[in-house]
């Protein structure tokens, strides 16, 4: 995997099947859906790097609706018939939520894993405070990525990744993923949802399940066994059929921790 100018566009030829966007989480970038990339030859796949992070590290993060708009703009501009079905995972599962509330009509389907709607408090909350004095550290991203599951030849580019995330940035998006809280109007979507949490992650993903069905009751949950938060990287064979089956289908992935 490289980092660098990792591609907006997969699959211009591709003919006949809709396009999928994926949306990273806050501590990787666009270059990390290059294994799904590579699962799904013959479809037409958008990766954009958020404001902030990969190729527009210079940007600033300024909200999680900013972040929507901007993932709208690419949306009418490059998806086919200018929509698309949306995958967040983390942040990117965040700011799906918002594109949700502020541009349902550009939406086939959406999934996202490893959202913590609700928002984080108590002892997670002051966890992450403790994260940005160590935000320039290599030893701190290396702790981060055992703590994610991340495969060992993934390890060295999450951390070249991290230390390309400017502080500010994380300062300001760590109080937006903090805040929590369903974004207004989310119930003008009323396309298919599908809410995700690893079986292995924070507690705080699941318990935002009932928020989201609260606002959306065509949402469909599921628990991916034994996944830690970015598992897009940790098991890419299970992500990427899950994201087949819903987009597809509407179909979840038969195996379950039960």
């Amino acid at each position: 995997m490289s980092q660098v100018h990792y591609p907006l566009e997969h699959g211009a030829d591709a003919t006949g099947t809709d396009t999928i966007l994926f949306l990273h989480g806050g501590n990787v970038a666009s270059w990390s859906w290059q294994a799904q990339v590579e699962g799904m030859p013959g479809r037409h796949l958008l990766t954009p790097d958020l404001p902030g992070f990969g190729d527009r590290s210079g940007e600033d993060w300024l909200s999680l609706g900013q972040a929507a708009d901007d993932v709208a703009g690419i949306i009418a501009a490059h998806a086919r018939g200018g929509r698309a079905h949306l995958v967040g995972l983390s942040l990117g599962g965040l700011v799906a939520t918002q594109v949700m509330a502020r541009h349902p009509g550009l939406l086939r389907s959406c999934l996202v894993s490893g959202v913590p709607l609700t928002g984080v408090h108590g002892t997670v909350r002051f966890l992450n405070t403790l994260q940005l004095p160590l935000w320039n550290r290599p030893w701190y991203w290396r702790a981060q990525a055992k703590a994610f599951g991340l495969p060992a030849d993934a390890v060295d580019l999450f951390v070249e990744h991290g230390l390309s995330l400017r502080a500010d940035n994380a300062r300001r998006m760590f109080a937006d993923v903090n805040r929590g809280g369903a974004p207004e109007g989310l119930g003008n979507y009323h396309g298919p949802l599908l809410a995700v949490a690893g079986e292995r992650e924070s507690r705080i993903v699941r318990d935002s399940f009932p928020l989201l069905v609260t606002h959306l009751p065509q949402t469909r949950t599921w628990i991916a066994p034994g996944m830690h938060h970015v598992w897009s990287i940790e098991n890419v064979e299970l992500f990427t059929r899950m994201v087949l089956g819903w987009v597809d289908a509407s179909e979840v992935p038969a195996r379950d921790p039960g």
